[in-house]
């Protein structure tokens, strides 16, 4: 199973991703949790210290490595490189491990655009296509925020997007345009999450704007999430409620891919 969690930005994406990722690793099943976000929190909301993540350098930003596997270098940029570099070992080298999950911080693109075709856009988009791992494995990629991604075709190898929305209409219009984009990938399966709800009138907001068919499940305000954010804990080891609502939330999902 590959799952790219999205949306705008600052609305839990990480939060999903981290404890989904736990909640798999729970079934001793093999996780690779990927972090495609600038940002780069999915460390923290995992349990890695923050020592830990400081010694993680982005697959993107290893200059090293990315000239190496592409065949780029100062002479020849912009004019030659490998569309198709060796990439299947990337995961087993630079992901670390806490909790049963393996993380591998991909790193970003920053020049903008669906055009965008430059090494470190090759080895990213090479990576994400070549994370295809045993039946009973799952790839959670934690996304950049907005659309970039799907314009780029990063994570058109994905099975599932998950769009995490808040109970608000720019949110929601953030989810039409995934599913919108994810279907010209060829990624049929785009569900939502709603999480910071806080009221019955927010949960019938959702409900009224998403179909039932694309619909996982709500994940309710609570202080507890918000407190292992500023502890930089993981809201795994933090939040019993939220965990239980997420746990609810991948059974639905599980039942859904079968």
């Amino acid at each position: 199973m590959k799952i790219a969690v999205t949306g705008k930005g600052g609305v839990g994406k990480t939060t999903l991703s981290a404890v989904l990722a736990r909640l798999y690793a729970e079934e001793k099943r093999a996780v690779l949790a990927a972090d495609a976000d600038p940002d780069a929190n999915l460390g923290l909301a995992l349990g890695f210290t923050e020592s830990e993540i400081a010694e993680i350098t982005p697959i993107t930003e290893m200059r090293a490595l990315v000239n190496e596997r592409t065949g780029a270098s100062q002479e020849n940029f912009g004019k030659f490189f490998k569309l198709n570099p060796r990439v299947d070992d990337i995961p087993k080298r630079y992901a670390k491990e806490k909790n049963g999950v393996k993380l591998l911080v991909l790193g970003t693109i920053d020049v903008a655009g669906s055009g965008c075709v430059c090494p470190e856009h090759v080895m990213l988009k090479s990576i994400i296509s070549n994370l295809i791992l045993g039946d009973e494995d799952v790839v959670i990629m934690d996304m950049e925020a907005g659309l970039e991604h799907l314009g780029r075709g990063t994570a058109g190898c994905m099975d599932n997007f998950i769009v995490v929305v808040e109970p608000g209409a720019r949110s929601l219009q953030t989810y039409r345009k995934v599913k919108t984009l994810a279907a010209e990938l060829g990624v049929k399966n785009v569900r939502v999450v709603a999480n910071k709800i806080r009221s019955a009138e927010d949960e019938a907001f959702i409900l009224e704007n998403v179909p039932e068919a694309d619909f996982l499940g709500f994940i309710h305000y609570n202080t507890e999430v918000a407190q292992a954010d500023r502890q930089g804990r993981s809201p795994y080891d933090f939040s019993p409620s939220a965990v239980e609502e997420i746990r609810a939330i991948k059974q639905k999902l599980d039942g859904a891919t079968k």
